[in-house]
């Protein structure tokens, strides 16, 4: 296939129409033209016709010309007559060659109406003649009109002179809207591939606004909406790097520090095994913290890869989180309400997002914490409430963005974690303050809602 750019294409498409329309125009065309003016020769023989033609009957006398029958060829839009007897003999009238005086003879004893139309060839040249019959106190005679094909031919000549005249004048003239096309769909597209060559080398300061054509603004409002994502993903990503190496350069630090001051023998015999402690418990932290990164950044490749979704009530995930937590804080207890709500998700990412909030939940609460399932407009409502303090107003708003820690924060992907689990389900995560603590809601859809989302 041959490789055009925009500007050929546009010439390409604009010739094609010109030569298809002038295709169409010279096969249509003569046809449609020979036809009426056919037509009209024949409509001036009857009306020449009809001008000597006698109402009462009676014999009439054509008119004669000077020529002969082959120069009467030439004389435009003129038509001859003669007056021909049933016996085929000519009464009045123009002498013609005896094969057309034949012809015609033989067309008006055949015609059954009062009047035929007929057309013969002599010579190369087409010749179209008028029959009518005339009842005469002699008996039935023909009065035979004809006038040749001179009057067409050139009428189609002139006609097809001047059609191409107008062609010619309309195809200089669709120049000029083929250039303004050119330069209207040329300039937005060039500016919109210089601002995606700006993309391509990570320069997203530059907006793109086109105004004038909907199309185009249309166009444009999206280049502007992908370069905004591409701003928010660039910001996210270097905010996840500065934080992530944050985190991980405090307990690095720690367990340096321990480790030199084992390694130079400054640590006392009787503390070695609490260093040892501290050691081990700031590398489990770097460990949780590495993991968590690397499940945060996992969850991004489960929106194209599809989930093993099941449905299972919520005790089955309640009751197991529970357990691993009952120990985590001795002074709180952890009550369960709804356990027979039927959940529709992948099993072990709605452990993970309830482990994650209960964790959470355990910074806070003061001795209690529910995790409770309830159903509402069809939809699934987990909830995790704890008795602790309330969140701040200012921070409600961005509890679940990666990285935010609360005043005992630890780490802060556990939240934005649930969030993203909550939306690989087609749900919506979101908290408020409570009377007597702090509520986490999740609402999930159910299977058949998320498969026709």
């Amino acid at each position: 296939m041959i490789r055009m750019n925009l500007t050929q294409r546009i010439w390409f498409s604009f010739i094609s129409i010109l030569l298809l329309v002038a295709l169409l125009i010279g096969v249509i065309y003569p046809i449609s033209l020979q036809g009426a003016l056919t037509e009209e020769t024949y409509r001036i023989i009857e009306q020449e016709q009809a001008r000597f033609a006698n109402p009462e009957g009676s014999y009439f006398v054509p008119p004669e010309s000077d020529l002969d029958f082959i120069e009467r060829q030439e004389a435009e839009r003129s038509v001859f007559h003669i007056l021909l007897l049933s016996q085929l003999l000519i009464r009045e009238g123009d002498p013609v060659p005896d094969e057309v005086l034949l012809e015609m003879g033989n067309s008006a004893q055949e015609q059954t109406t009062r009047r035929g139309r007929y057309e013969l060839t002599y010579n190369g040249a087409s010749l179209f003649y008028v029959v009518y019959k005339v009842y005469t106190t002699d008996g039935e005679d023909y009065h035979i009109s004809y006038m040749w094909d001179t009057y067409r031919d050139q009428m189609v000549d002139r006609l097809w002179g001047r059609l191409s005249y107008i062609m010619l004048f309309a195809g200089l003239m669709s120049l000029v809207p083929a250039f303004w096309l050119k330069h209207y769909l040329k300039q937005p597209l060039a500016s919109l591939g210089s601002h995606f060559e700006q993309i391509a080398e990570r320069n997203w300061k530059e907006p793109f606004h086109w105004e004038g054509d909907e199309d185009f603004e249309k166009l444009s409002n999206q280049f502007e909406k992908m370069r905004q994502n591409l701003i928010r993903y660039d910001s996210a990503q270097k905010t996840f790097i500065q934080h992530a190496s944050h985190e991980l350069k405090t307990p690095i630090m720690v367990v340096k520090s321990y480790a030199k001051s084992v390694k130079d023998g400054m640590v006392p015999s009787e503390n070695l095994n609490e260093t040892m402690d501290v050691i081990i418990e700031e590398s489990n932290r770097m460990e949780k913290r590495v993991k968590d990164m690397l499940y945060y950044t996992k969850l991004d490749s489960l929106k194209e890869a599809p989930m093993e979704f099941k449905t299972f009530p919520f005790g089955g995930i309640a009751y197991h989180v529970e357990q691993r937590f009952r120990m985590a804080r001795e002074d709180v207890t952890i009550y369960i309400e709804g356990d027979q709500v039927e959940l529709d998700g992948d099993k072990e990412l709605l452990t993970i997002l309830l482990e994650n909030l209960v964790e959470n939940a355990l910074r806070y609460a003061v001795d209690s914490i529910v995790l409770k399932a309830t159903e509402e407009n069809g939809d699934v409502k987990i909830e995790v409430s704890n008795n602790g303090e309330t969140i701040p107003d200012e921070e409600l708003d961005h509890i679940f963005t990666p990285f935010r820690k609360g005043n005992k924060g630890q780490f802060g992907l556990g939240l934005a974690i649930v969030k993203r689990i909550c939306e690989l389900h087609g749900g919506y995560p979101s908290v408020r303050n409570e009377s007597n603590g702090v509520s986490f809601s999740m609402v999930l859809p159910r299977k058949k809602d998320i498969q026709e989302g």
